[in-house]
């Protein structure tokens, strides 16, 4: 089975977050098609250093694909955190399908 770039991004995310010191543990779940991550803490560790792993591991997922992210901190209880976070592909075109479009990929400068 092939795994699009966006999937294999979040698949290795997940797991470079479960390997975290930072982080004792972490949940993927998805509401109305959104998806949030339930990021449980090691001891005190503050909300910046999540963020700053949540950043990193994002960053090591996307490594040569071409997507980019979009996270947004939701909620904090006394045990988690919740983000939602999201692998976004371009919006652009990407290849000429052949059919003249006004928009071709092969009128634009690269």
């Amino acid at each position: 089975m092939m795994w699009t770039d966006q999937e294999q991004a979040v698949q290795r995310f997940e797991q470079l977050l479960n390997e975290s010191v930072e982080i004792a543990g972490a949940e993927f779940k998805s509401f109305t098609g959104l998806p949030f991550v339930y990021v449980f803490p090691s001891g005190n560790t503050p909300r910046e250093d999540i963020e700053d792993r949540l950043k990193w591991c994002a960053a090591k997922a996307m490594k040569g694909k071409r997507l980019s992210l979009a996270m947004n901190y939701v909620r904090r209880t006394q045990t988690f955190y919740v983000y939602r976070v999201r692998f976004l592909v371009p919006q652009r075109k990407m290849f000429c399908c052949g059919n003249f479009c006004d928009d071709c990929i092969r009128f634009t400068n690269p």
